[in-house]
């Protein structure tokens, strides 16, 4: 196969992994987390056991792909470099890569280490569960609102050039 066939297939790896990072964030930040205070108490328990710990299994792993697939792929075109030193002409999806790079850290580092406290895969007292509930909340707001310039430049650099 040749180069052609890869960069395809490694931009439609990265665009469907973006999708699912991008849209489970969201789906906590804008579904989840919201509709938690209306759920019956003795019904939290189908969240906290069955369906976060999937949804966070995903969530991490496609931003861990989505991460990986973009970085081979500016490799591939060769713009590493460029982009994640912000040289024109690249800048714009460099700053892109750069804020995708931060919120993968923030999932890896911040989110799922203090969701797994919250979520009693890992047990801690009273007090550090609601701390870590509190700083894995506010990672996740954080790269919600990153999201948005960091799709916007994605696409930026390839439909205008900027």
């Amino acid at each position: 196969m040749d180069y052609a066939w890869w960069a395809f297939f490694d931009r439609w790896l990265h665009v469907l992994s973006g999708v699912m990072w991008i849209g489970l964030l969201w789906y906590f930040n804008f579904v989840q987390t919201p509709s938690m205070p209306k759920i019956p108490d003795e019904q939290k328990p189908a969240i906290s056991k069955v369906i976060a710990p999937a949804a966070l299994f995903w969530f991490r792993w496609a931003a861990m792909s989505t991460l990986v697939t973009g970085l081979i792929l500016a490799t591939m075109n060769g713009y590493i470099v460029q982009a994640l030193s912000l040289q024109k002409g690249v800048h714009a999806i460099g700053l892109g890569m750069w804020l995708a790079i931060i919120m993968w850290f923030n999932v890896w580092f911040i989110i799922w280490p203090n969701q797994k406290k919250v979520l009693g895969i890992v047990t801690v007292g009273a007090e550090e569960k609601a701390a870590a509930a509190k700083k894995a909340g506010m990672a996740s707001r954080i790269n919600t609102m990153l999201s948005i310039p960091m799709l916007f430049c994605m696409v930026a650099q390839q439909n205008t050039g900027l």
